[in-house]
């Protein structure tokens, strides 16, 4: 074999061999799992063990109260501790305004007012509430949450709409009138249970995503007309909001159809569930 022939031999064996050495690495590539794709959540950092999961979701539930405090508070901190915990879901309970800072809000996927009411937070706590939301923050209100903080105009439209008034504790029947949340899909088309029906300052069907209406007709003391809201959602100011007006009674949190509609709407808040 002249040397030319040679030379032209071993050119296309290491040619063939690059090529060979190249299509291993692209499929090794391509099996191999990809690091840092999952989306950043809050919270800490779980073990295998926890379902794979690569975080956990960390909730905060605000209860405190500057002005009428219900007796069902204590009833709905146990359904949600109860509910966190079937769902491996980390939530912490407080009344303490101080935790309203940059660093501690950082560290959960929403804040969840439950029976809030009155003003019961300072400039400096308002101000990092109102930081969290912008950086994509989520906020869940429940009953008296609108009740709460007349004098912050940014959280008036947070929350959605103000309390004015309501008529006795009563039954009365919900409409459901968008079933594709996650706080309505399970709920019947006509829903009837037993709450204190909130009328509201001003109606917040132009500002918000309605999801269940009251009927004024079969109960007595709604001043608000054929279109009623009691529970909605909205996006606001880079976050997101969800509220519903039911929650008054103790009787509520032992109630499964209520329980599923708050802990969707506050999977809705945490960017848990589309």
């Amino acid at each position: 074999m002249s040397k030319k022939s040679l030379m032209v031999g071993l050119t296309t064996v290491l040619v063939l061999s690059l090529i060979v050495l190249s299509f291993v690495l692209y499929r090794l590539q391509q099996a191999a799992p990809v690091t840092g794709s999952q989306p950043a959540c809050k919270g800490p950092q779980t073990t295998q063990a926890a379902h794979e999961k690569d975080c956990v979701l960390r909730l905060l539930v605000f209860s405190k109260t500057g002005g009428f405090r219900h007796a069902s508070i204590k009833d709905g901190i146990a359904a949600i501790k109860k509910l966190a915990a079937e769902k491996a879901v980390a939530v912490d309970f407080t009344e303490d305004a101080s935790l309203f800072t940059d660093a501690n809000l950082a560290r959960y996927n929403a804040v969840v007012f439950l029976l809030t009411s009155g003003e019961i937070l300072d400039n400096d706590q308002q101000a990092a509430f109102e930081r969290y939301i912008r950086a994509g923050g989520g906020y869940a209100g429940v009953h008296s949450a609108a009740d709460t903080e007349y004098q912050w105009s940014w959280y008036g439209k947070l929350v959605g709409a103000y309390f004015r008034s309501h008529p006795h504790t009563q039954q009365a029947t919900v409409d459901v009138i968008d079933s594709h949340n996650p706080s309505t899909s399970m709920l019947p088309q006509h829903w009837v249970r037993t709450d204190e029906w909130y009328n509201f300052a001003t109606n917040p069907r132009n500002s918000v995503h309605v999801l269940m209406t009251v009927d004024e007709k079969t109960y007595q003391g709604g001043t608000m007309g054929a279109f009623h809201p009691i529970a909605w959602y909205h996006a606001y100011d880079g976050g997101r909001a969800w509220y519903t007006a039911l929650g008054h009674t103790s009787e509520s949190y032992s109630e499964p159809l209520f329980l599923q509609h708050l802990w969707g709407g506050i999977m809705y808040a945490a960017g848990a569930a589309s």
